[in-house]
C-alpha cells in the first residue's frame, strides 16, 4: 500500500457509525371501523359518468343548403368574420355521415369534450346535407341545436366550399386559460 493509504487507514481506526434516529414516524390510524368501511365502498363504486346536456328533442328542420350560423355574445366581429371565411386552421374534424340522431348526438358531445381537453380552437363537423333523402338535413338540424348548448362553443358557420360548404360546419371552441396566456405573451 501507498504512505497516503496508510496514513488514511492509520486516522480512521477509531471511527465508528453514528446511530440515527428514525426522521418518519408512521402513525396508525386511529378511525373506527364504520368510516373505513365507508371509504372502501366509494373507493369501489363505480364511476360517475358525465352525462351530456344536449337534448335530444324533435327539431326544426333545415333546409339543405341553409347556412348555419351562430356568435354567442363577447366574440368579437372581427374574429367570427375569419371563422366564416374559413381562416383559421382546422385542428381537427368529425365526420357524422352514416350515424343516427343518438350517435351523433354522443359523437359530438364527446368531439366537443376531447377538442377542450387537448386545447382545440377551430375544429370542422361534417354532417352532410342529407339531400335525395325523404327529409333532408336532419343531422344538420341536430348540430345547430346541439352547438349552442355547449357553453364552450363560442361560435359557429357553414364552411366555405373546399371544405364542404353547407354540409359541414366550422366550430371555435373557447380557448384553455393557457392558450389565453401563451396568446397575450406573443403580443407583448
Amino acid at each position: 500500500m501507498s504512505k497516503e493509504a496508510d496514513n488514511f487507514l492509520d486516522a480512521m481506526r477509531d471511527v465508528r457509525p453514528i446511530k440515527a434516529d428514525k426522521r418518519v414516524v408512521l402513525n396508525r390510524c386511529t378511525d373506527n371501523k364504520e368510516s373505513q368501511a365507508v371509504r372502501r365502498q366509494a373507493a369501489s363504486a363505480e364511476p360517475t359518468l358525465v352525462v351530456d346536456p344536449l337534448t335530444n328533442v324533435e327539431v326544426e328542420q333545415l333546409k339543405a343548403n341553409a347556412i348555419l350560423a351562430f356568435q354567442r355574445s363577447g366574440v368579437q366581429h372581427r374574429v367570427y368574420r375569419q371563422l366564416r371565411l374559413g381562416k383559421y386552421v382546422i385542428e381537427v374534424r368529425l365526420d357524422l355521415h352514416r350515424m343516427m340522431v343518438e350517435q351523433a348526438r354522443i359523437s359530438v358531445y364527446q368531439f366537443i369534450r376531447d377538442c377542450l381537453d387537448n386545447d382545440v380552437h377551430c375544429a370542422l363537423i361534417n354532417h352532410g346535407k342529407g339531400e335525395g333523402r325523404a327529409s333532408p338535413a336532419v343531422l344538420k338540424s341536430y348540430v345547430a341545436h346541439w352547438l349552442p348548448q355547449i357553453k364552450e362553443v363560442l361560435a359557429f358557420h357553414s364552411a366555405q366550399k373546399h371544405h364542404g360548404g353547407t354540409g359541414a360546419t366550422y366550430v371555435m371552441l373557447k380557448k384553455s386559460d393557457k392558450k389565453r396566456l401563451d396568446n397575450h405573451q406573443k403580443r407583448q
